[in-house]
């Protein structure tokens, strides 16, 4: 019977029949593993840091408030017996908000199909070039634009659509006209006209150049190839676009503090002098409250930090669902 010889291990091998690996030595990938890491870490901790330092403050004058912090619609800090609540400012936010992008949506897209399928290509990049510094205009000088110039247009076109249609509730404001809830939204509309134009321009030039020739091989009209090949493979980017424009427009300060009167009320009025959210509320009063005053604008951006949080985990969801977004299958 044969016998195997295995061969003999020399004395400078490192390893053998059950050792261990050899170590590895310190690298530049190492390096920047360990750097991208931290990085990531980073951006969990920031976010802990925020939250923790919000309920922190907030928690103080939530115990004290002798309404329901979520349900009250008014803000009254001062006194022995303070009242306020989030409910008319957490719904500014949102109807704002969202008549912004009806407004702004279907503008930004008809601008980024123009500028990646039908404009020339310097055209194209020229006007992709100005809308981009759209997005670099400081949100006060938005503000100061829109309250001393569409204030008197947007006044006149108020009067028009209650005289039209005010048996509609949104339109039944018989007046003053000025700052109401239409005139920040067009404001915040054009503010975020910008990130959903270019982050829609981008999908749309992504998608594969084939999808685009098959399309029109078969006959169909460019309009078609757009809306068979086009928009199916860039919906999730649009609809991510779209929550990123949202998120945008939740956190707007100034802009809506110089354009939105102080009316704390749920209402779908739009005409009227009303609207306040809990941005430009926590703007115009945090320089004159008082240490508990403060502590409760505080709380009302706690509830504004929960809002954005939960529209960017869903905008990020979306993205993840569609996977041929980011250059994979579906």
């Amino acid at each position: 019977m044969s016998q195997t010889t295995l061969p003999a291990t020399s004395a400078g091998s490192s390893g053998g029949g059950g050792g261990l690996p050899p170590r590895k030595r310190f690298s530049g990938d190492m390096l920047f593993r360990g750097t991208a890491t931290a990085a990531g870490s980073m951006v969990l901790v920031i976010i802990a840091a925020i939250a923790i330092f919000l309920l922190v403050k907030a928690i103080p004058a939530i115990s004290k408030d002798t309404e329901n912090f979520l349900t009250y619609k008014e803000w009254f800090t001062d006194g022995d017996q303070p009242k306020f609540g989030v409910a008319a400012t957490a719904f500014g936010t949102v109807l704002t908000a969202v008549i912004a992008l009806l407004l702004a949506v279907p503008v930004a897209l008809g601008i980024a199909l123009c500028l990646s399928h039908y404009a020339h290509r310097r055209v194209a990049t020229t006007l992709s070039f100005i809308i981009d510094l759209l997005a670099a205009v400081p949100s006060v000088v938005f503000g100061l634009w829109g309250r001393d110039y569409f204030y008197e247009p947007i006044a006149n076109f108020s009067k028009w659509l209650h005289d039209v249609a005010g048996w509609i509730p949104i339109f039944g404001s018989n007046g003053p006209y000025g700052k109401s809830v239409l005139l920040g939204s067009v404001v915040l509309g054009i503010m975020i006209l910008p990130i959903v134009t270019s982050l829609s321009r981008e999908v749309f030039l992504q998608t594969p150049p084939e999808n685009q020739e098959a399309a029109l091989a078969l006959g169909s009209t460019k309009w078609e190839m757009i809306r068979t090949a086009v928009l199916p493979y860039g919906r999730a980017g649009i609809i991510a676009s779209v929550m990123l424009g949202l998120g945008r427009a939740l956190g707007e300060t100034i802009a809506l503090a110089l354009t939105l009167g102080s009316v704390f009320a749920v209402n779908f009025d739009l005409l009227g002098p009303g609207g306040v959210t809990i941005a430009s509320n926590i703007a115009s009063r945090f320089g004159e409250a008082n240490e508990f005053g403060r502590s409760a604008l505080i709380a009302s951006g706690l509830v504004l930090f929960a809002i954005t949080l939960v529209v960017n985990m869903a905008a990020r969801a979306i993205v993840y669902r569609r996977r041929e977004f980011v250059g994979g299958s579906a």
